[in-house]
């Protein structure tokens, strides 16, 4: 059996977590929710570093923990990223990583050293002391020790929300690139839907101590009774392919099962998957497909839900042919003066586009 499974309950003065899941032993399930809902308590008691007083936890079909059984922190195959980067301050950088892969034997180490160090943009860090790192350079550290544990599970919580938004752009590619380069599962605890858009697969939103959504991450980000779509900068995620490059202009062009997106020109073979992140602030609605504008990806699509978040502005959620799903933040003026209803047929006009992977 492959999967994670959990089944918490417990009761910690007025706060009582009840949460019921399943996450697929592929690619990165984040615990998304506001402060309090619960998502660190579900980490630790994955980790084993709280016992809940009923649970159930298994991980490709070993039980760690259930009424009659409990294993220990340091039993469990896990690779743990705290939101603070815990680092050795007396070890230097290759220090430090080392004592991480120290901890499995070594005929059952998965992750080769300098795979990590590549991948994670560190080979220049070995030999420094660790108070001599940057916020940014200090979770990467972090990270990589982790990943030289060769966990089966890689548990990170909330690891960027100590730096800066610079910090953050930099090192999110890094996190990227752990979902394509080595076959752990992750769950990822965060409350920014920014992050979740560009890193998440899979989604579990928390709201009280409560399992309130679980799914696949493209439909959730855009369902308008979730928390997510609110946000100043929900955005939707769209898969397709590179299908063509326009050399002449730099753009590569994305195809979505019909219809297309441009992005600026990105060295990719043409038939490689793709994964691009539209802002709902930078999509705008018209009646008609125009030719007489500067915007490039304009989208058929098919209204499916509204709803107001201000007196203000209206959160319109969109289909296109292709079924995928897609937000459009728009006036409420503008709304009304369209008479924006549901199943209405419109065009999506995409000022911007971010390609992902």
């Amino acid at each position: 059996m492959s999967g994670i499974e959990v089944r918490l309950k417990h009761r910690m003065g007025d706060f009582e977590l009840d949460v019921a899941f399943n996450a697929p032993a592929q690619g990165v399930t984040a615990l998304f929710g506001s402060s309090g809902s619960g998502k660190t308590s579900v980490l630790r008691a994955v980790a084993g570093l709280e016992r809940t007083q009923q649970g159930l936890i298994r991980v490709n079909g070993e039980v760690w923990q259930d009424q009659d059984h409990f294993l220990p922190i340091h039993r469990r195959p896990i690779g743990y990223v705290f939101q603070e980067a815990s680092l050795f301050p007396h070890l230097s950088v290759q220090d430090n990583m080392e004592y991480g892969m120290r901890r499995v034997p070594a005929a059952t180490r998965q992750i080769p050293f300098q795979d990590v160090v590549e991948l994670l943009g560190i080979s220049a860090l070995l030999k420094r002391a660790t108070p001599r790192l940057s916020g940014g350079e200090r979770q990467r550290v972090a990270i990589a020790r982790a990943l030289l544990t060769s966990p089966r599970l890689l548990l990170m919580d909330e690891p960027l929300s100590a730096l800066d938004h610079a910090a953050k752009q930099v090192i999110l590619p890094y996190l990227e690139r752990l979902h394509d380069e080595f076959a752990i599962p992750s769950l990822y605890v965060s409350h920014d839907p920014n992050e979740v858009a560009r890193l998440a697969d899979h989604m579990v939103v928390l709201e009280q101590g409560r399992v309130v959504a679980q799914g696949e991450a493209a439909p959730l980000l855009t369902r308008l009774d979730l928390p997510l779509a609110g946000y100043d900068d929900a955005s939707a995620l769209l898969e397709g392919y590179v299908s063509s490059h326009d050399h002449s202009y730099h753009l590569t062009w994305i195809s979505l099962q019909g219809n297309r997106v441009a992005v600026p020109r990105e060295d990719l073979p043409v038939g490689r998957h793709a994964r691009v992140q539209i802002q709902a602030r930078d999509v705008s609605l018209s009646i008609r497909a125009h030719a007489d504008t500067s915007i490039l990806n304009i989208l058929p699509v098919r209204v499916i839900d509204t709803r107001e978040i201000s007196p203000t502005q209206v959160l319109v959620r969109l289909e296109l042919e292709d079924g995928q799903t897609l937000l459009s933040r728009i006036t409420r003026r503008s709304a009304v003066g369209m008479g924006v209803h549901e199943g209405m047929q419109l065009y999506a006009q995409v000022k911007s586009v971010a390609l992902l992977s």
